[in-house]
């Protein structure tokens, strides 16, 4: 599988217009980039309390189900994006109450050893029972839709098609 391409210009691409482009990358990787589905997707993105949780994780599944019935592969990959990122956002807030996990950014190190040194500067746990429910309901959401038959279906086509060598 070929890596997330950070190179392209997300500004002026049209992934559901040229979705060859589209590269599916690990995790997460491009969930705030690819556009139309970005801003289709994010205006629904919430996690502060497991009520905002449970309306934005079903509608964003419900966004899903629809890329689906499309046979829009994209939009339903950015869309089980949008649902894992808001299960990992909201574990981290559960984990630590200022979302932040390390003392400093290790991305923002110019040095590898730098970078190494930030990572194991950590802050403390802080559990947030709230936001820890916030996760659960994120996470049922996005194991139906990584699990989604169709979903795979489609995950191996444009594997096949479009980032094969």
């Amino acid at each position: 599988m070929k890596p997330f391409d950070y190179t392209l210009d997300f500004k002026n691409i049209d992934f559901r217009a040229d979705p060859e482009l589209y590269r599916v990358g690990k995790g997460e990787q491009g969930v705030l980039l690819v556009e139309p589905y970005k801003g289709e997707i994010l205006p629904h993105w919430r996690f502060k309390t497991p009520e905002l949780a449970r309306e934005s994780a079903d509608k964003i599944y419900q966004m899903f189900l629809e890329y689906l019935d499309k046979d829009d592969f994209v939009g339903a990959d950015m869309a089980r994006k949008f649902l894992q990122m808001g299960y990992t956002r909201s574990r981290r807030y559960a984990n630590h109450k200022s979302g932040r996990k390390y003392k400093q950014n290790p991305q923002k190190e110019t040095s590898p050893a730098a970078q190494l040194q930030a990572r194991k500067n950590l802050l403390p746990n802080e559990p947030d029972p709230v936001k820890a429910e916030s996760a659960a309901i994120f996470k049922e959401k996005w194991m139906q839709a990584k699990t989604n038959e169709k979903y795979l279906q489609l995950l191996e086509k444009h594997k096949q098609i479009h980032e094969s060598d």
